[in-house]
């Protein structure tokens, strides 16, 4: 395997997991991080297996150029950068903000540099990219019991006039993302998870849910709810997550929507689990109402691509038990 492909945001979550599962199957990767010059975040990516073959760039996505050293004699490129923006420039918060300013302030700069990224590949040559989005972007109005990737989307209006320009921000940039792929004949997928278990590369991510909550139940502090909402949540193994990454970008014929997650659990069932495995946790307190049902979702696109998803008491399992060992803590 000789192949180099560039990991857009290697040392976020994601992306340390895609750059960790390309290495371990003999890619040679660039990884791109806003300044490759912090020596906390780029000694930890150099200490995965197989990093003789990782070759870290500073970029910044509001500038596409940035990208073109990173790119140059990659295959393809895995766009893993986009985060979640959920304050603007000058500290106001995107559900507290107006249209024009929550367009312009949360959703404008992502889907710029994502362009921007796509734009840079082109110019390189590439024909194949992969985005990491969200499950965001498929929730159609109205709901529907089990939705699939390529006929639910969210409506980004509906999310801009309810102020969720967040989660409108995967909607948009995925559209554009797509427009720019089928005019320049680029092969790209899409993966959407949410909720991301496993083992963390970077000790930064431990700020991140899940770790902060079960790292706070495991020390027996409270857990991440008062009482149970009613209300289920999403969630995936970040291995499998890597590896629904590089199936994508290894079969010929991917291309388009995929579903990133295992499934959806309502929250009273996460939190019975849990306890099976920490008796002596911390428990919110029980709901009163009559359970909604999980979202729904149609794996058969996901499931086309091979991967072995781990269920949910296998991942937490794992995740809990990572934990315990006080990762990060010399």
């Amino acid at each position: 395997m000789n192949k180099t492909v560039c990991v857009a945001g290697a040392s976020g979550l994601v992306g340390s997991s895609i750059v960790k599962a390309a290495l371990s199957r003999g890619y040679s990767v660039n990884g791109t991080l806003r300044d490759a010059t912090i020596k906390d975040k780029v000694d930890y990516l150099y200490q995965l297996e197989g990093s003789t073959n990782l070759e870290l760039f500073s970029a910044d996505m509001q500038r596409g150029s940035d990208f073109d050293e990173a790119l140059s004699g990659t295959d393809a490129v895995f766009i893993a950068c986009l985060i979640p923006t959920y304050t603007g420039p000058t500290g106001v918060a995107a559900r507290e903000m107006e249209y024009d300013q929550g367009y312009r302030e949360i959703i404008q700069p992502t889907v710029d540099g994502c362009m921007g990224i796509l734009k840079s590949a082109h110019k390189h040559g590439l024909r194949k990219a992969i985005i990491c989005s969200s499950t965001s972007s498929t929730n159609p109005m109205p709901a529907v019991s089990v939705k699939n990737e390529i006929d639910h989307w969210s409506d980004e209006e509906e999310q801009c006039k309810s102020k969720k320009f967040t989660s409108a921000t995967k909607t948009v940039m995925e559209k554009a993302a797509i427009r720019f792929a089928k005019e320049n004949n680029i092969r790209l997928s899409i993966i959407l998870p949410t909720g991301l278990y496993g083992q963390a590369i970077l000790p930064e991510h431990m700020h991140h849910n899940p770790f902060a909550w079960l790292n706070r139940v495991i020390e027996g502090g409270q857990p991440r709810h008062e009482t149970i909402p009613n209300d289920s949540a999403s969630m995936i193994h970040l291995e499998d997550l890597a590896n629904l990454f590089l199936a994508a970008y290894e079969n010929p014929n991917a291309t388009g929507r995929y579903f990133g997650v295992f499934d959806s659990l309502h929250w009273q069932d996460i939190y019975a689990e849990c306890q099976k495995l920490l008796p002596n946790m911390k428990m919110p307190k029980p709901m009163s109402e009559k359970a909604v049902a999980p979202t729904g979702f149609d794996f058969s696109r996901r499931d086309s691509l091979g991967v072995n998803i781990r269920d949910f008491p296998a991942l937490l399992r794992e995740t809990i038990e990572w934990l315990q060992t006080h990762p990060f803590h010399k």
